[in-house]
């Protein structure tokens, strides 16, 4: 069985998908863009706010599941220029601090909104 979460302290899903699910003990994430959950605008900000952004509203997703950073097991990232990758990082290690989650980060040639970045993860629920 699945359950479907959702929270508004992230962005709400603009399509036929769920911001995460969890099946057994595993939290499965959709991809979290700088959109900031209290107005719904974009973080108009450069890679490194929008980072900021995209990550803290994973991070609350994540709570919401029943999890925190630290339970992460792997994250996706996806970047629309790899020459800000060295940013991306720095904004990354704020948040994911020791107990490091396998990564992947990958180029692509455009996200949704034109944002400059979106992180997805695999997590387990702590609760």
């Amino acid at each position: 069985m699945k359950e479907i979460i959702s929270t508004k302290k992230a962005p709400a899903a603009i399509g036929p998908y769920s911001q995460a699910v969890v099946v057994g003990d595993m939290i499965y994430t959709s991809g979290m863009i700088p959109i900031i959950p209290e107005t719904g605008e974009l973080e108009g900000g450069d890679i490194t706010a929008q980072a900021r952004q995209a990550i803290s509203n994973l991070i609350a997703l994540l709570e919401e599941a029943g999890s925190d950073a630290r339970s992460v097991v792997k994250t996706t990232v996806f970047i629309k220029d790899m020459n800000d990758f060295a940013k991306v990082n720095e904004v990354y290690a704020t948040f994911f601090t020791d107990n490091y989650p396998a990564r992947s980060c990958v180029e692509v040639a455009r996200l949704p909104k034109d944002v400059l970045i979106e992180i997805e993860a695999v997590a387990i629920r702590n609760k």
